[in-house]
């Protein structure tokens, strides 16, 4: 009975194939299919469901991998997106236009006051994007320039004598400002410093 029942089985599975087959393939599978034992069709139609399942599975695992690749693009697209934004928002003075640089430079004219001779500052700092132009005018000590880099750099005080910038220098960094350091101005313009110590003892 369990043969009839196999023989059955095995005719109606074949029967889609076989519809689907030349007559001289169909010969050679009927063929096969006689010489094949109960083991070696049960084997197979094992062999076939595990591989359906095996099939599901990868289907499940690629459906959920492009699910993971959509949300890491979302979040790829949103990082750029805010990279460009913190680009635009800290562009640095050097990329601004002529007539806003030249605009800056106007202001720094107006807010420091030109000084003949030589005058030693101390700059305390030097920063892209941080504008404090608008504290010139109430404290006249204070005073900034843009730096052909488009850096803006921060001075404090107006010195004629090197030592006394050196020891206010000195104080700052006392008080926490690290980066101070003594720059020197002939004429209102800005000068190496060694050359401004030739002959200051």
């Amino acid at each position: 009975m369990k043969k009839i029942f196999l023989a059955a089985s095995i005719v109606l599975m074949s029967s889609a194939v076989f519809a689907q087959l030349s007559k001289d393939e169909k010969k050679e599978w009927g063929k096969k299919m006689k010489s094949t034992s109960v083991e070696d069709f049960k084997d197979l139609v094992e062999g076939k469901d595990e591989s359906d399942a095996a099939v599901a599975d990868l289907e499940m695992e690629v459906s959920s991998l492009n699910e993971e690749n959509s949300r890491l693009q979302q979040e790829l697209n949103d990082l750029k997106s805010q990279l460009e934004e913190a680009k635009t928002a800290s562009a640095p003075v050097s990329e601004s236009t002529d007539s806003e640089v030249s605009e800056e430079t106007q202001m720094q004219k107006a807010t420091s006051p030109s000084i003949d001779g030589l005058v030693f500052k101390v700059q305390i700092g030097a920063y892209k994007g941080i504008d404090l132009k608008k504290y010139f005018d109430n404290y006249k000590n204070f005073s900034g320039e843009i730096g052909e880099d488009g850096v803006l750099k921060y001075t404090l005080g107006v010195f004629t004598d090197y030592w006394e910038a050196d020891q206010f220098k000195k104080y700052l960094r006392e008080m926490g400002v690290k980066d101070a350091w003594v720059v020197s101005y002939k004429d209102s313009q800005r000068i190496p410093i060694k050359d401004a110590l030739e002959g200051v003892h």
